[in-house]
């Protein structure tokens, strides 16, 4: 039953996706596209205009010592973005998951897709980039899915220089799990730089330092990702792709759970990927 289950969510999921890439092709509008995929960049969309993004994440790789040998999980995103002023942008995600991996104290197999509730994006642009040295944009998302809640804060800093453009983003959340009885703190560094090659390609490098802080009490862990990021636009849709290996972790308190002194890989995975494409009209 949870296999078909899964198979028709996933099918309606594709369908969906699929008309909407039809429906904005044929628009054939310019898309507002992104150069990074873990780190935004400080321009907002224009007042009226309006755009789809499909978020797919993979995460991969824990190991057998804290009890999830072969973790895979997939993080899917569906945004619809609205330009409200051309300082504002507006934007509503839906979220769902897909993860997997094998017991090896029970030799099973654990695999559950889930919903994960919705997003508000809101982002502020306080210093245009093409008026200002630098860039800086103010954003606020909270997420529920019935259970939890979360709130994300983000400080969006960048700025274009010829071909090349970097951007930087300061990140805290705080989520408040199984109705608000637990609470976990994040913070998070992201940074990109990249240049355009020719009219259509830019090619780059992203990072992303995260970090846990359970019940706000102790820094429990930390987790450095480094990789390439690859983009691609035409004049209605764009493309980017960021890989990332893990490469360096640690945790902070006690003996390392997972039995590897380079890397965390308790509450984080050894590999980190994501592709977002997006449509504007």
């Amino acid at each position: 039953m949870k296999n078909k289950t899964l198979n028709l969510t996933l099918k309606l999921t594709r369908n969906i996706a699929y008309a909407a890439t039809l429906a904005l092709f044929a628009a054939g509008a310019s898309a507002n596209d992104r150069l990074f995929t873990y780190s935004y960049e400080p321009e907002t969309m224009p007042q009226g205009a309006f755009e789809v993004e499909q978020w797919v994440t993979w995460r991969a790789l824990r190991n057998s010592r804290v009890g999830q040998d072969n973790y895979h999980r997939f993080q899917f995103r569906t945004e619809l973005e609205y330009g409200v002023t051309d300082r504002y942008t507006v934007g509503l995600y839906v979220n769902e998951q897909y993860e997997r991996f094998r017991d090896p104290g029970t030799r099973r197999s654990m695999d559950e897709f889930c919903w994960k509730g919705i997003s508000l994006e809101n982002r502020y642009m306080v210093l245009n980039p093409a008026t200002s040295p630098v860039g800086l944009t103010l954003y606020l998302e909270p997420t529920y899915d019935g259970i939890d809640f979360e709130l994300e804060q983000k400080i969006i800093l960048g700025q274009r220089h010829g071909d090349w453009k970097w951007a930087v983003n300061l990140i805290h959340a705080t989520e408040w799990e199984d109705h608000f009885e637990e609470t976990e703190g994040e913070v998070e560094f992201t940074a990109g730089l990249t240049r355009m090659i020719g009219k259509h390609w830019a090619l780059g490098v992203e990072a992303r330092n995260h970090n846990e802080l359970p019940e706000y009490r102790e820094w429990e862990n930390s987790a450095l990702y480094v990789g390439p990021v690859v983009s691609y636009r035409r004049e209605n849709w764009w493309a980017t792709l960021t890989v990332m290996p893990q490469v360096w972790g640690d945790n902070f308190h006690g003996p390392d759970p997972d039995g590897n002194r380079g890397l965390e890989l308790e509450g984080h995975e050894r590999w980190n990927a994501r592709l977002i494409f997006g449509f504007s009209f």
